[in-house]
């Protein structure tokens, strides 16, 4: 089958790859139907060295169910399944808990001998406990907004609970980036009345208005915490959203905080240290967020998207079939595009 595979910094391949088929009796093997390129996935494709072996990458998809093992019980052939960006058994003590991401017998797509998402096929393990069925059929509408029930939908979502987002509370969301979108969508289905999009991209902050965003505030730095508290009051907002993972992104996050207030981050960090010292303390400023269980949140938000509720799947700007993957890459990381789906 074809795949893709990340040779270094840019160096982008779609490759021949041996078929996926089940090696445990808990695994399935789930043809493709969409994939996507994340904004994580940009992080490597900018600083990877050079390797003489690619490896696998992806870790966004949905599909059919097309093998199971003799273990698997609640799948069978032609099922529509989407798959979080971590598999995992959903029972062990930290899945109940609603922590997929630290499942003690779980592990991420494209490590070791587990396929990376974006390919024709990929072989699950855990199978039962990592798919979610959609109950949709392959050539449906919703594809492309149930694919972001993979990772993004979740993880702006995750940054919003953890934030504590409800209709009480005023919200900054920092990025305009796909993340970010989603967290203004959120942060919208949890109740927020006001909702700041930080960006400067018009295209995406346009969409963030439709998703829910009251402000938007282009401006950087300590010009766009003065405007964020001039649309405040002077106080700044009881929850901000990171999405973003640098380090000036988490330097506005805590500027523009309200005193007492939440600030959650979960782009990925790009940074080895917080500064969250003194004046933070006396703000009683608390600092939350991490990376996203997405499997925790599928099932609660899965029904707002078969019904129309929201769209999450406006996200996506750009289709390209698989074989051009590399042109997907870089279109992303030149803010050509929002966030590639790749179709086999």
């Amino acid at each position: 089958m074809r795949a893709t595979l990340i040779y270094g910094a840019g160096d982008i391949r779609v490759e021949n790859v041996p078929d996926p088929v089940v090696h445990e009796g808990t695994d399935a093997v789930v043809r493709v139907l969409r994939s996507c390129i994340c904004g994580s996935d940009l992080w490597p494709y900018a600083s990877k060295p050079a390797e003489e072996q690619g490896d696998r990458i992806g870790h966004e998809f949905l599909g059919v169910v097309e093998e199971v093992g003799r273990d698997v019980t609640g799948l069978r052939r032609g099922d529509v399944v989407v798959a979080p960006f971590v598999w995992a058994d959903n029972t062990c003590d930290f899945c109940r808990e609603g922590l997929h991401t630290s499942c003690r017998n779980g592990g991420f797509w494209g490590a070791g001998d587990v396929d990376g998402g974006q390919g024709e096929a990929v072989r699950v393990p855990l199978a039962d406990g990592t798919l979610v069925k959609l109950g949709v059929g392959e050539d449906s509408a919703l594809l492309p907004s149930l694919l972001t029930l993979s990772d993004v939908f979740p993880t702006g979502h995750h940054c919003a609970v953890t934030a504590g987002v409800n209709e009480r509370t005023t919200v900054t969301v920092i990025g305009d980036g796909a993340v970010g979108l989603s967290a203004v969508l959120a942060a919208k289905r949890l109740g927020a009345e006001q909702i700041i999009l930080m960006g400067r991209h018009e295209a995406r902050t346009d969409l963030g208005r439709e998703f829910g965003a009251t402000d938007v505030v282009a401006e950087r730095g300590e010009e766009g915490m003065e405007r964020v508290r001039e649309l405040t009051g002077g106080d700044g907002t009881h929850t901000v959203l990171e999405c973003v993972g640098l380090e000036p992104a988490l330097d506005t996050a805590f500027g523009v905080v309200r005193a007492g207030g939440t600030v959650s981050r979960v782009g990925a960090p790009q940074y080895p240290t917080v500064k969250m010292g003194f004046p933070h303390f006396l703000k009683n400023i608390t600092l939350t967020g991490g990376v996203a269980p997405a499997r925790a949140y599928i099932e609660e938000l899965l029904p707002d998207v078969l019904e129309g509720r929201v769209h999450p799947g406006r996200v996506f700007d750009r289709t390209l079939p698989l074989e051009q993957a590399a042109d997907g890459y870089r279109a992303m990381a030149e803010r050509e595009a929002l966030k590639v789906i790749l179709q086999p």
